[in-house]
């Protein structure tokens, strides 16, 4: 074993505030890194190989390193994958490494779990490399957007990785260049509510993507004017008759939800500019507008989501909207602010509390979350990885 060669990374999920279904389409989002979070503990080995444990699925992974770069073994190879990217960037790997990996963010449910492994990955990699060096949390995120998405040829921004390196809240501009801002708005308690049925990111990608960008080719083309970026909903009403009924409508939802991204970013940049508290019931009825734009028009919402959203607004939240791409996978709701007069103990998240309880009697599984900071590492002790 070699000596102080160990390390351990966290990296958070992500809940999409706004733009969902909006990346893609060169359009801004607006997101949050959000207190669950994975974790990879690793340390160097002298066996050229990675050994890794994964007990939350009962799982492990284990591959040579004599032979690079790596052979894919299945789909998203993401373990593979990222070693291939780093070597690219000059980094090399002539010894092996072992570790655990645990976490408690949803899989496969629109909360970034396969970002937030690949950051951590990343993060770890860099550090135990041959010639480790010390790269910032946007250039994680930028080799992270070349392990999961263009390594594979999978659709999907970059949203994900930004969000989860960096951590708090980011407004990303992919288009015409990537502009990325960084906020710290007092946001209380969210809600994430998993809904425990898996979502179909591939299909409904192809479907809403593809279709959108379908629509905006073919307006463009009889007016060469229109822009997804400045065209006006109100001026949509000139296509109406050269859409089909769905096609018009998830343009409207598209341009809808484009200008409920601008009012929220709004009310975020007043607030920190003013030092003001945020208005944090407006901010609540953008989530659920936004929702209501991506059940009708998008409509990648599901029955029980929607069950889980009205039984979450009834218990006291002041908005949600489903999360991440959609058919399955999780809800949030926002439940900030004091508990009500009269609750025992003053408790501060007895309004998060209740919405909880009102998600699980619709059958998800919730967990009260805030906003939190991004990929973080720091030394272990050597020979207490595994």
């Amino acid at each position: 074993m070699m000596n102080n060669q160990a390390i351990s990374v966290s990296t958070p999920g992500r809940i999409c505030l706004f733009g969902e279904h909006q990346d893609y389409l060169g359009l801004p989002v607006i997101a949050a890194a959000i207190s669950c979070r994975i974790q990879i503990n690793a340390e160097r080995i002298d066996q050229p190989t990675v050994h890794l444990e994964l007990p939350d699925i009962g799982s492990q992974e284990v591959f040579s390193l004599t032979e690079l770069p790596l052979s894919y073994q299945h789909d998203r190879d993401y373990f593979r994958s990222a070693i291939n990217v780093l070597m690219r960037e000059g980094f090399q790997f002539g010894h092996g490494l072992a570790g655990e990996v645990r976490g408690r963010i949803p899989i496969n449910a629109g909360t970034s779990s396969s970002s937030a492994l690949l950051i951590s990955w990343l993060n770890v990699l860099t550090q135990l490399a041959d010639n480790p060096r010390e790269l910032t949390a946007r250039q994680l995120a930028e080799l992270a957007y070349r392990a999961e998405v263009l390594e594979f040829g999978e659709p999907g921004g970059m949203m994900d990785h930004y969000a989860t390196a960096v951590g708090g809240v980011i407004y990303l501009e992919s288009q015409p260049a990537i502009r990325l801002e960084t906020y710290k708005p007092a946001l209380g308690a969210f809600v994430l509510g998993d809904s425990q049925e898996p979502k179909d990111t591939i299909g409904i990608l192809a479907r809403v993507k593809h279709g959108m960008l379908r629509i905006a080719k073919q307006l463009t083309e009889l007016n060469p004017g229109f822009s997804l970026h400045t065209t006006e909903l109100t001026e949509v009403t000139e296509f109406k008759d050269v859409l089909s009924k769905d096609d018009y409508i998830l343009l409207k939802g598209t341009l809808s939800n484009r200008d409920i991204l601008r009012q929220a970013l709004g009310l975020i940049r007043a607030s920190e500019q003013a030092g003001t508290p945020l208005d944090h019931t407006r901010l609540g009825q953008l989530l659920t507008e936004h929702h209501a734009n991506l059940r009708d028009a998008q409509q990648i919402s599901t029955p029980k989501i929607n069950r889980m959203l009205d039984a979450a607004l009834a218990a006291g939240a002041l908005g949600g909207k489903i999360n991440g791409s959609g058919g399955g996978g999780c809800m949030f709701a926002y439940a900030p602010g004091d508990a009500s007069p009269g609750e025992v103990d003053n408790d501060p998240l007895a309004t998060a509390r209740r919405v909880a309880e009102a998600i699980e009697r619709e059958g998800g599984r919730a967990y009260i979350v805030s906003v939190d900071e991004g990929t973080v590492r720091h030394p272990l002790a050597t020979s207490t990885v595994l």
